[in-house]
């Protein structure tokens, strides 16, 4: 299984766990990251921080560390 920060730009990929504890995981599926919904990752910054996705039908910014907590097939 991979991480949504392992997937290359213009690629697309589904949610299969959300791994990480108490607020960081509850503010991660607050952005509507949750279980079975499609991430497509629009850009990567230069140094891989943050990662600019597409979910639900709008952009979010996610940091490195919180894209490691998303395991994606």
């Amino acid at each position: 299984m991979k991480t949504l920060r392992e997937i290359p730009c213009g690629k697309s990929a589904k949610v299969v766990k959300l791994t990480g504890e108490g607020p960081t995981r509850r503010r991660i599926m607050d952005m509507g990251i949750t279980k079975g919904v499609d991430i497509f990752v629009r850009k990567v910054a230069p140094l891989g921080d943050p990662v600019e996705v597409t979910v639900r039908g709008y952009e979010l910014s996610i940091r490195k560390a919180d894209a490691e907590m998303i395991l994606v097939e």
